[in-house]
C-alpha cells in the first residue's frame, strides 16, 4: 500500500495510469469539488488537457444525510435513486433539492467566475476525485456527465474501496483506480496531508490552468 504525500502527489501517480489519453482529442478533466480538484489539476497538466470542475450535490435523506436518494448537477440535471427516493414524500424531496440546488448554484457562480457553462457534448470526460469510499458521489457524477452529453466517461482515482470500484465499472466506460486495499477504511488514511480543500484552492487551480 502506498501513502500519498498530498493530493498533488496522488495526481502525479494517477497520471501514470492515464498516459493512453495523451493526445486524444476532446478530452476534458473534471475535478469533483472540492477534494478532487488538486488531483485533477496535476492530471490535466500531465495529459495536456483542459481542467474544469464538476459540482455534484448529493441529495441526502432528511434524517440521514449520508444516505443519498439522488444527486444534482449543473444545467438542471437531477438524478434520483427511485428505490430510495420512494421512501420520501414529494414535499421532502423538494425541500432537500431546493437546499442543495442553492448550494450548487453558489459554488457554480464562485468556481466558474463568468466562464461558460460546462458543455461535454461529444467529449471524453475524465472524472477525478481524491478517493472512492462508497462511490456514491462518483456514480452520480457519471450520470450527470452523461446527461451533459459526454461521449465517453472515465473515472480516475488514486485509491478506492473494491466494492465502490466494482459498482462504478458497471456504469462508467472505464474506471482507473491506482490502489484498491482489501481493508479500505477511509480515504484520508492514504494521505499524509489530507487537509480540507478551500474554495480559494479550487479557484486558484482553475485560474492557473486556464
Amino acid at each position: 500500500m502506498t501513502t500519498y504525500r498530498d493530493r498533488a502527489d496522488a495526481g502525479r501517480m494517477l497520471s501514470e495510469r492515464l498516459t493512453a489519453l495523451i493526445g486524444e482529442p476532446d478530452v476534458v478533466v473534471l475535478g469533483l469539488v472540492r477534494g478532487g480538484v488538486p488531483v485533477a489539476r496535476v492530471v490535466a497538466e500531465r495529459l495536456g488537457a483542459p481542467l474544469d470542475v464538476l459540482v455534484v450535490r448529493k441529495l441526502g435523506m432528511p434524517w440521514a444525510r449520508e444516505v443519498a436518494f439522488g444527486a444534482l448537477g449543473p444545467g438542471g440535471v437531477q438524478v434520483l435513486n427511485d428505490a430510495v427516493a420512494s421512501r420520501l414524500s414529494s414535499d421532502e424531496i423538494a425541500e432537500v433539492s431546493h437546499r442543495e440546488q442553492t448550494e450548487l448554484e453558489r459554488r457554480e457562480r464562485l468556481y466558474r467566475g463568468g466562464r461558460a457553462q460546462l458543455d461535454l457534448t461529444g467529449r471524453t470526460a475524465v472524472i477525478v476525485d481524491d478517493g472512492l469510499a462508497t462511490g456514491a458521489t462518483a456514480r452520480a457524477a457519471v450520470e450527470v456527465v452523461r446527461q451533459l452529453g459526454a461521449r465517453r466517461v472515465v473515472v480516475a482515482v488514486p485509491v478506492g474501496a473494491q466494492e465502490a470500484y466494482e459498482l462504478l465499472t458497471a456504469e462508467a466506460d472505464q474506471v482507473i483506480c491506482a490502489q484498491r486495499p482489501p481493508d479500505f477504511g477511509a480515504v484520508s488514511v492514504y494521505y499524509d496531508d489530507f487537509h480540507e480543500v478551500s474554495d480559494e484552492e479550487v479557484t486558484e487551480a482553475l485560474t492557473a490552468t486556464a
